[in-house]
């Protein structure tokens, strides 16, 4: 194939190359003073010079049309490439100061770039020399370049895939420098064997693309100096690239049938090659989204290119990952299934967990696979043998070797479970929570020591995981309960207290059946015993939290019903109001508690004494004080034990009433004290929190006030 342009392509074509190759040379010279520094910088001072020599050769023979210029710059191209591709693999193997051996991979990598170079170099001998064998030669150089281009591509992505993440910054530039020329190769190259042709505008503006991707490369040697810089092997890369080469070598295999099916088939030449590629490409897709084809490429990488067959952090994160993900316990189970099945390529799963009761296993998840009702007793040769000795249960090997698991017994619904594979222990501590069984993977995966090892500690994680959200859930449960028992508590102490009002009340009642002012305050006390007993059941029902919000409260009104209440059963108490104040709160709930301070007192000083209850402003909040003369309390007990719940220094109390007190005073925001001294007396001190009266605010009345 001969290349013909016009005298203006010829300028555009001197000038391209000739930019290509001064813009070479300088980076050579560049390069030239630490060419001896490193095995890195030596391989790229080769490779750019090569770069160098080829671009001058290209302009020699553009200028010239001497065929000598074109002989040297064919042979030059693929040396070219010989050049950078060493540079790449030299970057891709860890240098000697920084430990490991190359991987095979890397040697294998290295095998393939020089049989391409030299295949490139015998192809562009044959074009030099005119000698054509089962195929023309131009025909085999441009095929020998185009798998260069390709694999140049591969290398570049496999270099970028394996560096640390601290090296891609000065990495960078140099896969996109050598990265756009070797796109621009595959495209020259792809058309050239397509259509039997060079494309003579392609061709001119070569020299351009390599001029553009030079200072990139200067840029990464100015970053990198030396290039040292530590790999990370990734068996994931070193699918991906075994992926690109399989795709790419899939590729130049198809495109070398088309070209044949094209120059052999006649008339119905470009019809079948037509056909041929649709059908390659669709076929291309197929295996690419397959996930058993993927798995075996997985396998395959792992068993020859690596000693150990998992990146470890890899599936560690991976498993830690799907673990994490939210979702309720049976979603949670279905996680552990597809964390354990994804390590060993396997499809579905169903995990069996402990019931709470402990006595047997029953399926709490499935991932792929049917749900059955089967359940298996604790004490079955199957949970015997998984709890004593830890093992992964491979049902394939149990087939074929039974005597391997001590007379294991497997139960008859594992066995007719369809694609039954491997059954995985799940424990934490002595216990065994739970058992997965997985289904058959999707190729053939060896279950040796170092997939039993994987799978037994990722066990061990995953239930330690399960057995962490089944103590979370039983402790939400004894929360509840918790909640339900606390306000259970709260409701029997006031039931008491009205109990307490009730029966004092009829022990009056001999006295002053006939007093009609007594038989007023008895219905009072009815009135109000049946009002509270109303609430409490509204309480039972919504809750310990009443659903309407706190409002503003008439302080002294609830002081004086509080004071007619005690007096109706015989009790005097003496109350001081400074000042008519409205605090934030909710009406029944400050009553009970001002009422159980006043109780308390009058409870201390049945003897004789005096009760008193004083109401005052305190900055911005209001001050009730609750005193009496009576028996009083250590300042331990007021210290260690007041204010918590079943703590009481009365014969017939529950020690709930002061507890309820102090945690809604501190709901509201205000403040409690006590000040406490034995057989003197004792005041507590209330701080409220006043509530806002301007416009709009509601304000809760008195019941003479709505008379």
């Amino acid at each position: 194939m001969q290349i013909v342009m016009d005298s203006k392509m010829v300028v555009v074509t001197a000038w391209s190359y000739g930019l290509a190759g001064v813009l070479a040379a300088f980076l050579t010279l560049y390069l030239a003073s630490g060419w001896r520094t490193g095995r890195r910088s030596r391989a790229m001072f080769v490779a750019v010079a090569l770069s160098a020599l080829w671009a001058m050769l290209v302009l020699a023979f553009v200028l010239t049309q001497e065929s000598v210029f074109l002989a040297g710059s064919l042979l030059a191209d693929a040396l070219r490439f010989g050049g950078w591709t060493w540079f790449l693999l030299v970057l891709v193997k860890p240098e000697e100061g920084e430990g490991g051996r190359s991987p095979q991979r890397v040697r294998w990598l290295a095998a393939l770039a020089v049989l391409l170079t030299v295949a490139g170099c015998g192809a562009q001998t044959l074009v030099i020399f005119g000698i054509d064998f089962l195929i023309p030669a131009q025909r085999l150089a441009l095929l020998m370049s185009l798998g260069m281009s390709v694999f140049g591509l591969v290398l570049i992505e496999h270099l970028f895939r394996t560096v640390s993440h601290d090296f891609r910054w000065s990495i960078k530039p140099l896969c996109l420098g050598l990265g756009g020329p070797f796109l621009f190769d595959l495209y020259l190259y792809s058309d050239a064997l397509l259509f039997n042709r060079i494309d003579t505008d392609a061709f001119s503006v070569r020299g351009f693309a390599y001029a553009l991707g030079l200072p990139l490369v200067a840029l990464s040697a100015i970053r990198s100096h030396d290039w040292k810089r530590r790999l990370v092997m990734s068996q994931r890369a070193a699918v991906q690239s075994a992926t690109l080469v399989i795709v790419g070598a899939y590729l130049l295999f198809i495109a070398s049938a088309g070209y044949y099916v094209r120059f052999f088939g006649g008339e119905w030449g470009r019809a079948v090659q037509l056909a041929l590629l649709f059908t390659a490409l669709l076929i291309l897709v197929a295996l690419t989204f397959s996930g058993s084809m993927r798995a075996r490429l997985r396998v395959l990488v792992g068993k020859h290119f690596f000693s150990y067959r998992y990146d470890y952090r890899e599936e560690w994160l991976r498993f830690t990952q799907t673990l994490s993900a939210q979702g309720g316990f049976s979603a949670m189970g279905q996680q552990v299934v597809r964390g354990l099945g994804d390590m060993v390529e396997s499809p579905g799963g169903a995990l069996w967990l402990k019931d709470p009761s402990g006595r047997f296993f029953a399926q709490a998840a499935c991932w792929n696979m049917p749900v059955l009702p089967a359940t298996e007793d604790e004490g079955t040769s199957l949970c015997r043998f998984l709890l004593d000795s830890g093992w992964v249960i491979n049902l394939e090997e149990y087939r074929s070797l039974p005597r391997r698991y001590d007379g294991l017994i497997l139960p008859a619904w594992l066995v007719d479970v369809p694609d039954a594979w491997l059954v995985v222990p799940l424990t934490t501590g002595n216990e065994l929570i739970a058992f997965v069984v997985l289904a058959t993977a999707r190729t053939r995966i060896d279950v040796n020591w170092e997939v039993n090892d994987l799978l037994k500690t990722a066990a061990r994680q995953a239930g330690a995981f399960l057995g962490q959200m089944q103590a979370s859930e039983a402790l939400l449960e004894v929360r509840k309960f918790d909640s339900f028992n606390r306000m259970s508590a709260f409701v029997v102490h006031d039931l008491k207290n009205i109990i307490a009002q009730l029966s004092l009340m009829l022990k009056n009642a001999e006295r002053h059946r006939d007093n009609p002012e007594f038989q007023k305050d008895m219905l009072m006390t009815v009135e109000h015993s049946v009002e509270r007993m109303r609430q409490l059941m509204m309480q039972l029902r919504q809750g310990a939290t009443p659903l309407d919000g706190p409002r503003g409260i008439d302080l002294s009104d609830v002081m004086r019903r509080i004071q007619t209440a005690k007096s109706g059963q015989g009790r005097e108490v003496e109350v001081n109001i400074e000042e008519r104040l409205v605090a934030r709160g909710h009406e029944d709930r400050i009553e009970r508690v001002i009422g159980h301070l006043v109780q308390n007192a009058l409870e201390a000083t049945e003897g004789g004494g005096r009760v008193w209850v004083r109401l005052a402003r305190q900055g911005n909040h209001a001050l009730i004080e609750v005193g009496d003369s009576g028996h009083g309390m250590s300042p331990q007990f007021v210290r260690e034990r007041l204010f918590k719940p079943f703590q009481t220094t009365k014969p017939t109390g529950m020690g709930i009433g002061a507890y309820e007190s102090f945690q809604y005073v501190h709901e509201l925001g205000g403040k409690v004290s006590v000040d406490s001294t034995v057989d003197v007396g004792t005041r507590v001190d209330l701080l409220l929190p006043l509530f806002d009266t301007g416009p709009g605010m509601k304000t809760v009345a008195s019941p003479k006030e709505s008379e």
